[in-house]
C-alpha cells in the first residue's frame, strides 16, 4: 500500500531521505537491467546499464552523505511505500533484449528527463525555503545528467535494430524442419 506523501509538508531531512531512495531505485533497476541482459561484449548494453547503476550509486551516496552530515544518524521518515516509482528509475519494460548501447542511452535519457520533471513539479508545492534550494539543485542536477547523456550520443551510432551478432549470441531456439 502507497502512502501519498505530501510534498509541501517535506522539511529538509525529508527532501533528503526521499532523494536517496530515488537514486537507489535508479541504481537498482540499472543493475536489475544488466543482470537480465547479461555481459556479451565490452561496451554493450549490459556495461552502459552498470555504469548508470554505479552513477546513480555516486550520486545516491553524496546526497546521503550531505544528509548524515547534518542530521547525523536521525531515522528517516520517509519510506520507499510513501513515494511513487519508477521517478528516476528506467520502467521495468524498458530492458529488452539485444538491445543496443544506443538503446540504453536513450532509456537511460528518459529517465533522467522523467527525474528532472518530477523535482520540477513538486517545486510549486514545497513550502520551505532550505528544501526548495535543495530540490531545485537536483533537478539542475537532473538536467546536468542529460546534458553529459546528450554528449555521449556521438559515441553510440543510431541502430534501431537488435544488437544480435551470431558469432557471439545463440538464437533462444533453431527451427527444424519438423517444427
Amino acid at each position: 500500500m502507497t502512502i501519498q506523501l505530501d510534498f509541501s509538508t517535506l522539511n529538509l531531512q525529508d527532501a533528503l531521505d526521499l532523494a536517496v531512495l530515488i537514486e537507489k531505485e535508479a541504481e537498482d533497476r540499472y543493475l536489475l537491467f544488466a543482470d537480465q541482459l547479461g555481459q556479451r561484449y565490452p561496451g554493450d548494453a549490459t556495461n552502459f546499464f552498470t555504469m548508470m547503476a554505479r552513477n546513480e550509486r555516486r550520486h545516491g551516496a553524496e546526497i546521503a552523505e550531505r544528509r548524515r552530515l547534518l542530521f547525523g544518524a536521525a531515522a528517516s521518515r520517509v519510506t520507499p511505500n510513501m513515494i511513487q516509482s519508477d521517478i528516476e528509475a528506467p520502467d521495468t519494460g524498458k530492458s529488452i533484449r539485444y538491445m543496443s548501447p544506443r538503446q540504453a542511452l536513450e532509456v537511460a535519457r528518459e529517465s533522467e528527463i522523467k527525474a528532472y520533471a518530477f523535482y520540477d513539479g513538486i517545486l510549486q508545492v514545497i513550502q520551505d525555503a532550505s528544501v526548495l534550494e535543495l530540490i531545485k539543485g537536483l533537478r539542475d542536477e537532473e538536467a546536468e545528467h542529460q546534458r553529459l547523456l546528450d554528449e555521449m550520443r556521438a559515441k553510440y551510432p543510431d541502430v534501431k535494430e537488435p544488437d544480435f551478432d551470431p558469432e557471439i549470441d545463440e538464437l533462444p531456439f533453431h527451427r527444424t524442419r519438423e517444427s
